[in-house]
């Protein structure tokens, strides 16, 4: 497979404008999924769910994502077209929430989570290859920084929403919430076409995908499957995506129901949780790049099962709210480092399948993780599902100790 890329001094040069452009982009591809975990109480309340089906709404989403995230990596890797995609992804992830705030039964609800988990597949296979193939040096960092838009929109969006529940009801918030999901996707459309211009114009091209068969494309794809860092990076990064998934479902039914917050007030504590997150992302990312993905994941992952736990022991007390906030400093740490190992592991031209594998992984695990904690809480209460979620993070870090050192050689 022949590419074209662009000088090493192109690269130098490029700005971090573009890591900036996709990764705001990238925060509302997390705004509507926080937005959601946010209304879930409300939702619930409204339509009589048990805890099982409140955990089963996030499954549908997460299950859809896992089925569809391998097709989406390859189309991704054979399309090329990053601009539409990213676009594409930002628009579908928004309007099936708006479709939730004219519904009333809960299929309908299990049919718009499905369709956000397909939609929002696009996104990753389509932007952290891209990034990383623009910022080859600054790998850690980069994806550190497109992480950090993430957490933005899981820190600003409860803040947001939270205020506006205290004036409007929750369908009419979904409806106002699908107009910036529409503005950003005519942008990322707009600024990524200018990129390319620029770039034909300077005498490069972005790598560009062959054409290949799809006997070749499926043989590619069974010897990316074969990677054993790209097989336990996978197995560790679905043990984590449980933990988190359920956190983010019960975490805010537990401070409603068992806690009695108002919606402002659990909007702020998820602001904490992703706050931190935002903080530690960069700092992650740039000493993964200076001192090694192993060390930087492993101890992240340590301290997260034993805030966890100690959030179990400190239950209904202010310092399970204040703990919240140390949790997301750990456990958003970690997710642009193990995006940043794969993609070293990974040759340059299945970037896009290798995101859509670890991702349709983690879809997994995000599917597994809110209905498995939501059975665990209906038998034996909600504190013993804060227990089940330390031992699925423990699971995550014993992956990483196993995953072999050695990296793919770029030209």
């Amino acid at each position: 497979m022949t590419e074209v890329t662009i000088g090493a001094d192109a690269v130098r040069q490029r700005s971090f404008q573009e890591v900036w452009v996709v990764s705001i982009g990238h925060a509302l591809t997390h705004w509507y999924p926080a937005t959601f975990y946010l209304l879930l109480p409300l939702i619930g309340a409204e339509l009589g769910l048990s805890y099982g089906q409140i955990g089963s709404i996030l499954a549908c989403q997460f299950a859809a994502g896992a089925i569809s995230n391998i097709p989406g990596g390859i189309f991704v890797d054979a399309v090329g077209r990053k601009g539409l995609l990213m676009a594409l992804s930002l628009f579908w992830v928004g309007f099936p929430y708006l479709v939730m705030g004219f519904s009333h039964v809960y299929w309908m609800m299990l049919l718009c989570a499905t369709l956000v988990g397909i939609g929002n597949n696009l996104w990753h296979p389509t932007a952290i290859p891209w990034l990383a193939n623009r910022f080859p040096d600054r790998k850690g960092l980069v994806m550190a920084f497109h992480s950090m838009g993430g957490n933005v929109g899981d820190a600003i969006a409860p803040l947001v929403i939270g205020a506006l529940l205290a004036t409007y009801s929750w369908r009419g918030v979904v409806l106002i919430n699908v107009i910036p999901g529409i503005i950003m996707s005519v942008m990322i459309l707009f600024y990524i076409g200018r990129i390319y211009s620029a770039d034909a114009r300077a005498g490069g091209a972005e790598a560009k995908p062959a054409a290949m068969s799809g006997g070749e494309r499926f043989r590619s794809l069974v010897a990316l499957m074969r990677n054993p860092a790209l097989v336990t990076l996978s197995v560790s990064s679905t043990f984590r995506a449980m933990t988190q998934s359920a956190l983010l479902t019960f975490l805010p039914v537990y401070l409603a129901r068992d806690m009695g917050y108002s919606a402002f007030l659990i909007g702020a504590c998820l602001f904490a949780l992703q706050a931190s997150g935002f903080i530690a992302a960069p700092i992650a990312g740039h000493l993964s790049d200076k001192i090694g993905r192993r060390q930087i994941i492993m101890s992240s992952m340590s301290m997260t099962a034993v805030v966890i736990l100690f959030m179990a022991f400190a239950g209904g007390t202010i310092w399970f709210v204040v703990l919240i906030a140390l949790l997301g400093f750990f456990l958003f740490a970690v997710r642009a480092v193990l995006q940043a190992w794969l993609l070293d592991a990974t040759p340059a031209n299945m970037g896009g399948s290798a995101i859509g594998l670890l991702f349709g992984m983690q879809a997994i695990g995000q599917a597994l993780g809110p209905v498995t904690a939501g059975i665990i809480a209906d038998h034996y209460g909600i504190m013993a599902a804060f227990y089940f979620l330390a031992g699925t993070i423990i699971l995550a870090n014993l992956m990483i100790f196993v995953t072999p050192a050695s990296l793919i050689k770029r030209p």
